[in-house]
């Protein structure tokens, strides 16, 4: 994936996560970042894609998730539970993506914005979420 796919998934990470923890309006956090970044070195509208779909489709997401977590998705930590979301979000919704670089970009947040060993938690669940959304996918791959 380009940069700057990966820079946007990176906001929206920063973007989602303000929007759990403060509870703050979407559409003003989106303005924010796009006047705070600079619009050459992300792609704006997957960004803002990415910030808008993830709370629209939340029930989808943690229900994708729930069977791969192994505690309530409530009790995840918020960074590492925004990168889960995305993640499930790019695994439904953008099948010309590869699993693989869907996993790798979250394992690579997780290791940036998460806890120690959050990346492999990330890792785990994300690998179990796409063999159960994409299994044809994965059991090619495999």
């Amino acid at each position: 994936m380009s940069r700057q796919r990966s820079r946007s998934r990176s906001l929206a990470i920063q973007a989602l996560y303000q929007w759990q923890m403060a509870g703050q309006d979407v559409g003003e956090i989106i303005d924010h970042f796009l006047v705070e970044q600079d619009p050459k070195k992300f792609d704006s509208e997957y960004f803002t894609e990415l910030v808008r779909a993830v709370p629209t489709r939340l029930g989808d997401l943690d229900g994708a998730l729930a069977p791969c977590v192994d505690r309530a998705l409530d009790a995840v930590d918020p960074v590492e539970r925004a990168i889960l979301r995305l993640g499930a979000y790019e695994l439904l919704e953008h099948p010309e993506i590869p699993y693989r670089v869907v996993i790798n970009e979250a394992v690579e947040l997780a290791k940036t914005f998460g806890a120690e060993k959050g990346h492999r938690y990330v890792n785990g669940v994300l690998d179990k979420a796409a063999r159960a959304i994409r299994p044809l996918e994965t059991s090619a791959r495999r």
